[in-house]
């Protein structure tokens, strides 16, 4: 089984250095590039097709957020973790409307991120407990926090759309009408008690671990 590819973007050379020799020690992933200029990264990540894309969120000319954007927008199908020393409300809420797999601080990425990487890799998302629970302030205190409400079809549907995929493409996906996924995200958001995609992410993210789905086509 070859090894996981992985792309670095940070605007600290020396933090990209770093990064990619603690990665490289694992035998189950290969850092394929990195860069420390944003500006470029797109183009890179475009060219290398990386499994996984490692991006710090904050930095000058282009953001994490805005790679990651116009990542999803281009349908690029690395899964991204970003890399922050800190991380504001509006763009944790931002990155998990996003699809965004995986978030590090960087405090704790020495003894993480290869556990990070391992989960992401096999289709998990992972976020921490602290992060989770900023990720949506406007939940119903007496609202569960697990996903074990939803039906199977509906899970599925909810790593879908919190992965960034528009209504037509779950159902391109699914072999289903946009108006029947229309349906079941109702569903989910009435069982869930929630109004939006980005509470459901917030969920999604801070669920038990869930089922690795099957990788999605490409068109």
């Amino acid at each position: 089984m070859r090894p996981h590819s992985v792309f670095l973007v940070d605007d600290h050379p020396v933090v990209l250095r770093g990064l990619a020799v603690l990665i490289n020690l694992d035998p189950d992933f290969t850092v394929v590039g990195s860069t420390s200029d944003p500006k470029s990264a797109f183009a890179m990540i475009d060219r290398l097709k990386p499994d996984i894309a490692v991006l710090d969120i904050n930095m000058p000319d282009v953001s994490g957020l805005a790679l990651l954007r116009r990542m999803r927008s281009a349908d690029l199908p690395a899964r991204v973790i970003f890399l922050t020393a800190i991380i504001s409300d509006a763009q944790l809420s931002d990155a998990l409307a996003n699809g965004i797999w995986g978030l590090l601080l960087k405090e704790s990425a020495p003894d993480t991120l290869i556990d990070c990487l391992r989960r992401v890799a096999a289709g998990h998302p992972w976020l921490p407990d602290e992060l989770a629970a900023r990720a949506s302030p406007g939940w119903n205190d007496g609202m569960k926090p697990g996903l074990d409400t939803l039906t199977p079809r509906e899970l599925e549907i909810a790593g879908h759309a919190c992965r960034g995929l528009s209504n037509r493409l779950i159902a391109r996906e699914l072999g289903a009408s946009e108006g029947t996924v229309k349906i079941h995200l109702h569903n989910i958001f009435q069982k869930l008690k929630i109004r939006n995609r980005t509470a459901l992410a917030a969920i999604y993210y801070k669920g038990p671990a869930i089922p690795e789905q099957p990788q999605l086509r490409r068109t």
